[in-house]
């Protein structure tokens, strides 16, 4: 198994997940030992959930799945891209295809996507 550097981030790393025929950027997570270690045996995008302690298979609840098409690791060997197939049309837990979906305009956000899902129908 590949050996990333864990040590920095308090065992966290971050993991940029890319669509892999667009290149469009999805979503930003943080993995450690062991979900790195499932998204290699599993070959489904699994990351470490900080706000529940735990793992977090993308897509377990919505549907949504990551399908690991390539990974990038930089040259610190403390990030990784996924190039995923993201399956269920969205990455963002709020609805949209990417968790980017607002642009700074001045002192303040706006909407530049569309939603795919309504997350309260979604998330029950």
């Amino acid at each position: 198994m590949v050996k990333l550097d864990f040590s920095k981030g308090d065992g966290l790393i971050p993991a940029i997940a890319q669509d892999y025929k667009s290149g469009e950027v999805l979503m930003l997570a943080y993995i450690n030992e062991e979900s790195w270690r499932e998204t290699l045996n599993s070959g489904t995008a699994t990351y470490w959930s900080r706000s529940r302690n735990k793992l977090w298979k993308k897509g377990e609840s919505s549907g949504n799945v990551q399908k690991v098409k390539e990974i990038l690791v930089d040259c610190d060997e403390d990030t990784v891209i996924f190039k995923v197939e993201q399956i269920g049309g969205a990455a963002c837990h709020v609805g949209y295809r990417t968790c980017f979906y607002r642009r700074v305009d001045g002192d303040k956000l706006v909407t530049v996507g569309e939603p795919v899902f309504n997350p309260d129908e979604v998330y029950k």
